[in-house]
């Protein structure tokens, strides 16, 4: 399962290649990119870099801290917080191409001595206990079946007292998910958490739920603004370069499922 979960996000090959060459082909200089040139590839998750910088607002961060992001991507929400509250953070994930990408596209934008990836597991963290300020995860969970381990990992390599920010799709009481999705072409490796279990799987983890907050109105106009982009042009760099050409109708399932409440997004901001 945890192969099946690393090539659906793998992509066809070096992804890094793949997103220079788009770039450079809409007029990009690789030499001169903002973290914001890169914003429509790696933040990947509903509501982008907006909702990157709700977490690190509700994280309370300061630039002596150490953040780890579990499920960290292509590094975008790293490189963000960086940027905006000048910490260190660490990005963890699964999928060894996202870690390669990550730390590429992090050298272009000039983080490269703020921001580090390395490949692991959310449910068995390569860190010892109690290493960082703070932590986040954004649309991970969905993948993962073990959530209790997964939580109960992201407290341990906390320091006590530090916050923790889960901001994920969840089930909703529409019904069943309409796939592909983003996150799975089909059933087998989604496992979405409803609200109520999402409360009791990071109590029993030992989190303190500070805030619990709905995005689902703005995600579902977030993703018909998305969708409706697609059906007029392309933009250079999009999802689609790791996700391959289903990924139009990926847009469209998420746009029918956030509207039929198949699935809700919600971010939760707890304490350790």
């Amino acid at each position: 399962m945890v192969d099946e979960v690393a090539n659906h996000y793998a992509g066809g090959g070096d992804l890094a290649r793949i997103i220079a060459d788009r770039l450079q082909a809409a007029g990009k200089d690789i030499r001169k990119l903002g973290t914001a040139d890169l914003a429509s590839v790696d933040e990947f998750h509903i509501r982008g870099r907006k909702a990157t910088l709700e977490l690190a607002r509700s994280l309370g961060l300061a630039d002596s801290d150490h953040l780890l992001d579990i499920g960290s991507g292509l590094g975008g929400p790293a490189r963000t917080i960086a940027e905006t509250c000048g910490c260190r953070v660490t990005g963890v994930d699964l999928t060894q191409a996202f870690c390669d990408a990550a730390t590429t596209l992090s050298g272009w934008v000039g983080f490269g001595d703020r921001v580090d990836f390395r490949q692991g597991d959310a449910t068995h963290l390569p860190f010892a206990d109690a290493t960082f300020d703070a932590a986040m995860t954004i649309h991970v969970a969905m993948n993962i079946a073990a959530k209790d381990r997964m939580y109960a990992e992201a407290r341990r390599v906390l320091k006590p007292g530090a916050r923790f920010a889960a901001y994920d799709v969840l089930q909703g009481e529409g019904g069943e998910v309409l796939f592909p999705v983003p996150w799975a072409r089909e059933p087998s490796i989604s496992h979405l958490a409803t609200p109520d279990a999402m409360r009791s799987l990071l109590g029993g983890a030992g989190f303190r739920i500070l805030d619990e907050t709905d995005s689902t109105e703005e995600s579902l106009a977030w993703f018909e603004a998305m969708a409706a982009r697609m059906a007029q042009s392309m933009p250079a760099v999009t999802f689609q370069s790791f996700l391959g050409e289903d990924f139009p109708a990926m847009a469209r399932n998420q746009v029918s499922n956030l509207r039929d409440r198949r699935i809700r997004t919600v971010t939760y901001i707890c304490q350790a």
